[in-house]
């Protein structure tokens, strides 16, 4: 059989991101979202889930340790001196070493925080993954798994997606980043062998990025393997000013536009692919 979660990220990003998203998951396309606990939007998230009719989504963690503010006081290894995440390129530099004591220290307090700022809000949450991937990376992998148990969190994205070959459409430069998170995604899985959190059997959208459509997502059914495949998108409406604003493009309008399109509802049914959760990963 094959199941495929469609997975919102960036829930909180900003209110035109929130629409878009809300629409996915309105519609029954999108079945589960990953929320931003730092976001510009968070609240305006977080009423529009209380609003209702999410009854079968599942809401995740999608943990930021690379833009924006954190929500931990006091942090100098992971922030820049105006108090502010290092942004992507810094970050993942960082993100890469290992045995820094210090990093962390301040990694588990910011996961921490994250993960409860979202379950002290109400929020059931299934799972967590993270902003630019920041879960697999060497020196936040340990520290998360460890933290994501510790508040009952069983489910973890795992992003390793096959890297395309003789795709002449595909750009090099983001073949080379998702021949980089697959690398990590791997080794991620690996690691996570045992500790008994668990993933989907498959993972796509990285290959996807920025460049999502109709005939993308047409092209993915066709290929999609057996089992549980997790697909990430990012849907949304509006662009606006805020530290994720590089987000906030018309590519969002035109993901959403492919999610909603009837044609995808049709070769769903067709190809027999069943949407579903991430609380059908059973840990």
């Amino acid at each position: 059989m094959k199941r495929l979660i469609i997975n919102a990220d960036d829930l909180g990003a900003d209110e035109g991101r929130n629409a878009g998203i809300f629409a996915a998951l309105r519609a029954g396309i999108a079945t589960s979202a990953s929320i931003l606990p730092n976001g510009p939007a968070l609240d305006h998230a977080l009423a529009g889930i209380r609003s209702g009719g999410f009854d079968g989504v599942s809401f995740g963690v999608h943990l930021n340790l690379t833009e924006g503010r954190p929500l931990a006081e006091g942090l100098t290894t992971l922030t820049g001196p105006d108090g502010n995440f290092r942004g992507k390129a810094s970050a993942h530099r960082l993100l890469l070493k290992t045995g820094d004591l210090s990093l962390q220290a301040e990694l588990a307090r910011e996961a921490a925080l994250q993960i409860e700022r979202l379950l002290d809000a109400g929020i059931a949450i299934t799972h967590i993954d993270g902003h630019q991937h920041v879960h697999v990376f060497p020196s936040v992998l340990p520290t998360v798994a460890q933290t994501a148990r510790g508040h009952g969190i069983r489910r973890m994205r795992i992003p390793d997606e096959p890297v395309p070959s003789g795709d002449q459409t595909v750009p090099a430069d983001l073949l080379e980043e998702v021949s980089r998170f697959s690398s990590l995604g791997r080794e991620a899985r690996r690691f996570l062998g045992g500790t008994g959190i668990v993933s989907s059997d498959h993972f796509r959208g990285l290959a996807l990025k920025g460049r999502l459509d109709t005939e993308g997502l047409l092209n993915l059914l066709e290929k999609l393997p057996g089992g549980i495949t997790e697909l990430m998108v990012h849907p949304g409406r509006v662009p606006a000013e805020d530290p994720f604003s590089a987000f906030s493009s018309p590519d969002r309008e035109r993901e959403l536009e492919a999610l909603l399109d009837p044609r995808f509802r049709l070769a769903l049914d067709r190809a027999g692919v069943v949407l579903v959760s991430f609380r059908e990963i059973y840990s």
